[in-house]
């Protein structure tokens, strides 16, 4: 029976929990929905805040959204207790703020404000008189709010009114981290005009290796000159923005992420990743870039262990909210190897340089498990075969760092030879442990390719399964250990298409070379004849 909750649409204002300051009712859910104009962000702030405390706010309860869905993934934090929650800058125009108390225990609750973040100065002195009653420091006396807690694992901040000229006399505070970061914070700068000076005097904009000015200072910056790449070595930072009574300009455009889960670098020749917080919800409104970088001559072969995405677009039928995307290279110009949403069961993809970027986009809402990826280098070459013999060749440049013993064919002893740019076995099938096999109801020749990347003590043999049938004069190269046993037990097969062709290129001019054979054994018995024929004449006469 108590009313509570409802939709806060005007460019500001004010609410708090049923009968404050009195204790709120038992048993009580409420939802407020801010929604302010499109293009803007909400600011929240809150003067008054006592609620039943337990560890994890298991009792009573409030919790603050980063949108209009109450999913996991948009949810900015859950408080409890004494302690007031920080300020807090939605990502959109929408914010929602949920209460619940339970049967046991009741407290004041709480009172809060909020406000459009790029509100001009007459909405801001509308609610200010009434706010001021009860802070004196409310926020509402900037013509220009800025700021906030950013507890999302990436974003982005502006200046006031950017790109137009920022206000003077401003102060803007973010603090990023929290909610469940655990990784460093990197901030890229896309943009950056401000009134320069010696020393940065005027205005400026500073950055902290921490949640506090008290932490060590990151960098400080002004002028027309980006500001470099910055990390953070704890899972905060804080960014200030101050400007002085007189000459602007553009400001500034950056971007956050956390570098631990959402933007990451491999360089090992196998290994595994997945979206941040798999297998519970990710987050909303992220940007995640996973780059694999492996030395020339590589592939990079992608397993998709578990995809479980945002479905399409039911009018478009196509991945307009969230979706993994995959391009070959290392820049999203790339080549799209493919885009994937739903829930789908994906086949590998293979890049056809050596590296590739894998990049998800999440949108406002809707959330879901995300996905689990393995990847393997697959080293390239080229294998065929006769009906007697292997021929394997991997170029040098893939291999450049291993030496020659350090890639054989079933034992030590039938290593590798150095043949021009390559690394080349040629080998009888009698021997460097190659055994007969039937697949099939086909007769197989197997063996296996070593080749030993160990250093040290860390051992590191990748091994692939080379297979020959011999009627036919085809043969195939497998990987035997890859990222995932069960999925890489299809036996897929490594060799891509315009391999496939190099390959019966190759195995036409091993064809060719029987033919030579056949030719000239043809010839040294047709000659051996002639020589018995010769001898005979020349003893009957």
């Amino acid at each position: 029976g108590i009313k509570c909750g409802g939709v806060l649409s005007a460019p500001s204002g004010n609410f708090s929990s049923p009968n404050f300051p009195g204790p709120y009712p038992y048993e009580t859910e409420c939802m407020w929905l801010i929604v302010v104009a499109e293009g803007s962000s909400v600011l929240l702030s809150f003067s008054h805040f006592e609620l039943e405390y337990h560890a994890s706010c298991a009792y009573d309860y409030l919790q603050v959204y980063n949108g209009a869905t109450r999913d996991q993934g948009n949810l900015l934090g859950t408080f409890c207790g004494h302690s007031p929650p920080p300020p807090f800058s939605s990502a959109w125009h929408v914010m929602a703020v949920v209460f619940r108390s339970d049967r046991h225990i009741a407290k004041r609750g709480f009172a809060a404000a909020y406000w459009k973040g790029s509100g001009e100065g007459w909405q801001w002195q509308s609610i200010c008189p009434s706010v001021l009653l009860h802070h004196p420091h409310h926020p509402c006396l900037l013509a220009d709010a800025c700021g906030g807690q950013l507890t999302g694992l990436s974003g982005e901040i502006t200046s006031p009114h950017y790109p137009e000229s920022y206000p003077n006399d401003a102060e803007c505070r973010w603090s990023i981290g929290g909610a469940g970061s655990s990784g460093p914070l990197t901030l890229v700068f896309v943009d950056f005009q401000v009134e320069g000076g010696q020393g940065c005097g005027f205005d400026y904009v500073a950055l902290f290796d921490g949640p506090t000015t008290a932490a060590p200072r990151l960098g400080h910056y002004c002028g027309n000159a980006r500001p470099p790449r910055t990390v953070s070595s704890v899972p905060h930072l804080l960014i200030i923005f101050k400007s002085d009574f007189n000459i602007g300009g553009r400001g500034f455009k950056a971007y956050f992420y956390s570098a631990g889960e959402c933007q990451e670098v491999f360089t090992a020749i196998k290994g595994n990743f997945s979206s941040p917080r798999y297998p519970n919800f990710y987050p909303n409104n992220l940007k995640c870039q996973w780059s694999i970088q492996l030395p020339l001559g590589y592939r990079v072969k992608v397993f998709f262990l578990d995809v479980e995405l945002e479905g399409r677009s039911s009018l478009t039928g196509t991945c307009d909210y969230d979706h993994l995307a995959a391009f070959d290279g290392s820049a999203e110009n790339g080549s799209l190897l493919g885009q994937w949403c739903g829930r789908e069961s994906l086949e590998p993809i293979t890049s056809r340089s050596n590296q590739l970027l894998l990049v998800l986009h999440t949108d406002r809402n809707t959330a879901k498990r995300g996905f689990s990826i393995a990847y393997v280098g697959v080293v390239p070459m080229n294998v065929s075969c006769t009906r007697t013999d292997f021929h394997i060749q991997i170029p040098v440049q893939s291999l450049a760092q291993l030496e020659r013993n350090r890639i054989y064919l079933g034992t030590p002893s039938c290593a590798a030879q150095v043949v021009g740019g390559n690394f080349k076995i040629h080998t009888r099938f009698d021997t460097c442990g190659t055994e007969s096999q039937k697949r099939n109801n086909t007769s197989v020749i197997v063996s296996t390719l070593y080749i030993d990347f160990s250093a040290g003590d860390q051992e590191d043999i990748h091994q692939y399964e080379v297979q020959c049938e011999p009627k036919r004069k085809e043969a195939s190269v497998t990987l035997i250990a890859g990222p995932d046993s069960s999925r890489l037990s299809q036996a897929e097969n490594l060799v891509d298409p315009q391999q496939r062709e190099q390959g019966v290129t190759d195995t036409r001019e091993i064809k060719s070379q029987d033919t030579s054979d056949i030719v000239f054994i043809s010839i040294c018995i047709l000659a051996g004849l002639l020589m018995v024929i010769a001898v005979v004449g020349l003893v009957l006469l």
